[in-house]
């Protein structure tokens, strides 16, 4: 016997449909690429995506066909968002510090039809687009005004293009697991993997994005978000913050300390979310400038793991609540959030900073498990390590266009990192199952041993990966990079490490560098140090 409830498919146009609606005053506030702050309504927003989505249509774009964006966080990106996903299309977007040939096989294994881009990634379109067969038309996220003049036939200013189409359309009407956006992987290893998002997983990755252990959203809150949108969907962001009546301030190209403060400053922020290196930035500027953060309540860091003394800087110095959390472009992209519960409330100073440093518990919509080497579940004790795998309604089953099965027999998804969970839930990754270094049998936590280094004086980001040992097997190698200014020493570092990790975790020795690499996500690049040190003797 089925329930007798309406057959509402969760479609992602019906939250702007919500938005515009109950919210309708609501602003966006966006940094433009050409410079000025440009201002929106929630009804406006509304009103352009439906232009887009009949210009679309009027291009000959149908339901299922893939239309990229490779742009920063502002309005027009938005706009694009919601119309090509309200026609039925496929929004992929497109990460513009990949390679060039990552991108060409992107786009192309893809077969996007059409390309809006921001008009600071505009040479890197044209470099590659004799490479491009499928990509029919190029439109810039720009005016008349501000097209260049030596653009090639093909290439339109996007408001001129939008002229074309008024707001007379109504929403295309489908089943909730039609696909609607797409992602590929950065690509580490092989060719980049398309993960497909579908109107259902989206919309519930926005619903539980707004719970109150996440991003606590409200019609009360403005928030910045500064991971970009083509980095795993702005971690839900841009539904999320309209479901709730949030008001969004788009930092465009500005993602340096003195912009995001402005931003923060004028538009009264109070919530925000980036990756660590970004509030490095921030945390500069304010040393520099000496400015507060008056308005700002929490702000959330992922993409890669908190350091410790920015946890205790921004709650400490500036009184601003710190979620960290964890997430893959799988898992579209939020896994954990690291949220105070009743259980651990009254923790204060040292250990309310042990448990914030830990990737967090899941929520609702989201399970996981770790395991060991043969499958076997391991105990919530916070001390077993092994494979941690993920299962969701907003979890990937399979890549784009790809026949391997990514699952395990149960239907898990193996995220490729060595973790632990205690008995109330929390997680914390040890490592990637590729960088955790084996000594004597014995694990030991690259990502522990780096999160302490770059609370050193003087350290502004440190690497650690494992050296080939002939007694132990591996022993870690510290590669560090010096703050601007810095003489930090050897000895300098290895003393600060004593008594924050375990005695036997302590590096070999310590390189110095002038930079590390990262990959296109901003993540350091352990393959290519590990090819680069893979002669280098202890």
């Amino acid at each position: 016997m089925h329930g007798l409830m309406q057959d509402w498919p969760l479609l992602v146009h019906t939250i702007l449909d919500h938005a515009a609606l109950n919210h309708a005053e609501r602003e966006m506030v966006t940094r433009s690429v050409e410079g000025p702050i440009r201002r929106c309504t929630m009804a406006d927003l509304r009103t352009r995506s439906l232009r887009v989505a009949k210009a679309l249509q009027q291009e000959g774009v149908r339901l299922g066909d893939r239309v990229a964006t490779m742009a920063w966080n502002t309005d027009r990106h938005v706009e694009t968002w919601y119309g090509i996903m309200g026609l039925g299309a496929i929004c992929h977007t497109l990460n513009p510090r990949l390679f060039a040939e990552q991108l060409v096989y992107i786009i192309n294994h893809a077969e996007d039809r059409l390309l809006f881009v921001d008009l600071t990634f505009l040479p890197v379109i044209q470099a590659i687009r004799d490479q491009l067969p499928t990509v029919e038309k190029v439109i810039v996220l720009t005016d008349e005004a501000h097209l260049p003049a030596d653009t090639p036939p093909g290439t339109l200013a996007y408001e001129s293009w939008l002229d074309q189409a008024d707001d007379d359309f109504t929403w295309a009407r489908f089943d909730e697991n039609t696909a609607a956006a797409l992602c590929y992987t950065s690509g580490t290893t092989g060719n980049p993997k398309g993960v497909l998002y579908s109107h259902r997983s989206n919309v519930l990755h926005g619903l539980m994005a707004n719970q109150s252990d996440v991003f606590a959203l409200s019609s009360s809150d403005a928030i910045l978000p500064i991971v970009p949108m083509f980095h795993a969907n702005a971690w839900a962001i841009t539904y999320a913050a309209p479901m709730a009546g949030a008001g969004l301030v788009m930092p465009g190209p500005g993602m340096d300390g003195a912009s995001i403060w402005e931003l923060l400053e004028s538009e009264k922020v109070t919530c925000s979310a980036a990756v660590p290196t970004v509030w490095l930035g921030l945390l500069q500027y304010l040393d520099e400038t000496g400015s507060q953060l008056p308005w700002l309540e929490r702000v959330v860091i992922g993409g890669a793991a908190c350091p410790r003394m920015m946890i205790e800087r921004l709650e400490g110095e500036f009184d601003v609540e710190v979620v960290h959390g964890w997430g893959m472009t799988e898992m579209s992209p939020i896994g954990t959030i690291g949220a105070v519960k009743h259980a651990t409330a009254s923790l204060e100073g040292e250990e309310r900073v042990d448990l914030k440093t830990k990737q967090g518990r899941s929520p609702y919509l989201v399970e996981m498990k770790v395991v060991d080497d043969e499958g076997h579940a391991q105990p919530r004790d916070g001390q077993s390590f092994g494979h941690l795998l993920v299962r969701g309604p907003a979890i990937s089953s399979a890549y784009f266009r790809h026949e391997e099965d990514i699952l395990t027999e149960d239907g898990w998804f193996d995220t490729g990192d060595i973790a632990h969970i205690d008995a109330l839930g929390y997680m914390q990754i040890t490592d990637r199952d590729k960088d955790v270094i084996k000594s004597g049998g014995e694990w030991i936590s690259s990502i522990e041993v780096e999160n302490a280094a770059v609370g050193c004086p003087g350290i502004a980001e440190a690497a650690v990966i494992g050296i080939s040992h002939a007694k132990w097997g591996e022993r870690p190698l510290l590669i560090a990079v010096r703050a601007a200014g810095s003489d930090v020493s050897k000895g300098d570092l290895l003393a600060y490490l004593e008594g924050k990790i375990a005695t036997w975790w302590m590096p070999d020795e310590v390189v110095f560098v002038e930079a590390l690499p990262h990959t296109a996500t901003g993540k350091i690049k352990k393959t290519e140090l590990r090819e680069q040190f893979s002669d280098y003797r202890l």
